[in-house]
């Protein structure tokens, strides 16, 4: 490979970030902490819904990074509309709501990440760089919230209690062979249950089965 083609894949690599935002002190800040990462460009950004979708028209982006309160709609319409337009672009909705009601709702659309606008600078760096890798991110106070006092509900009943617990170490990156450790059981016996979650939730990867997880209260 010569050097012109080396350069023209580095700098394809770079994650193409737009922003959403009505506060430009807001704006100013994210585009600060991100410019400084190599691998991510910040290619646009907007303070309304109407503002994005129009200027969505106009570039390549990688992954949108949206307040949920904006000023002529809310974040869910925008999430709604994005992905129905295009699919492809991956979306970190980063909001000062921490309403479970809300983040459950927001997740049902298949957002890719969800964080706290109290969170700190290298929470919103591990997001992106989470999503960026195919995963979704969920801060830490989002993750609490979710996984406080949910129980008994028919979501949660679609799977069984060794098949729940599967899930939860599923979302802590374990192997099969960690969880057989973990659980005592032999990983034959793991396979068989990730197959037979991914079977339940009607899911076939793993961003697809943890969307769904945390959607449902599974984990």
């Amino acid at each position: 490979m010569n050097l012109l083609s080396f350069i023209g894949r580095e700098k394809s690599a770079k994650m193409k970030i737009f922003l959403t935002d009505d506060h430009a002190i807001l704006l100013g800040g994210l585009i600060k902490i991100l410019s400084t990462e190599d691998d991510l460009e910040i290619v646009g950004s907007a303070g309304s819904v109407q503002e994005t979708l129009d200027l969505l028209t106009q570039k390549k982006v990688d992954l949108l990074i949206t307040d949920y309160n904006l000023p002529d709609d809310d974040g869910l319409s925008l999430v709604r509309k994005v992905k129905r337009k295009y699919p492809e672009i991956r979306i970190i909705v980063l909001s000062m709501h921490d309403e479970t009601h809300l983040i459950k709702e927001i997740l049902k659309e298949g957002v890719d990440g969800y964080i706290l606008k109290k969170d700190s600078h290298q929470e919103l760096v591990n997001a992106v760089r989470a999503v960026k890798n195919g995963k979704v991110y969920l801060s830490s106070d989002v993750n609490t919230m979710l996984m406080k006092g949910l129980n008994g509900t028919e979501e949660q009943r679609l799977l069984t209690d060794r098949e729940r617990e599967i899930l939860k170490l599923i979302a802590k990156e374990y192997t099969n062979r960690q969880m057989a450790e973990e659980l005592f059981i032999s990983e034959r016996t793991v396979e068989t249950h990730r197959k037979n979650i991914f079977r339940k939730t009607g899911t076939n990867n793993l961003v697809g089965l943890i969307k769904f997880a945390y959607a449902n209260n599974l984990i």
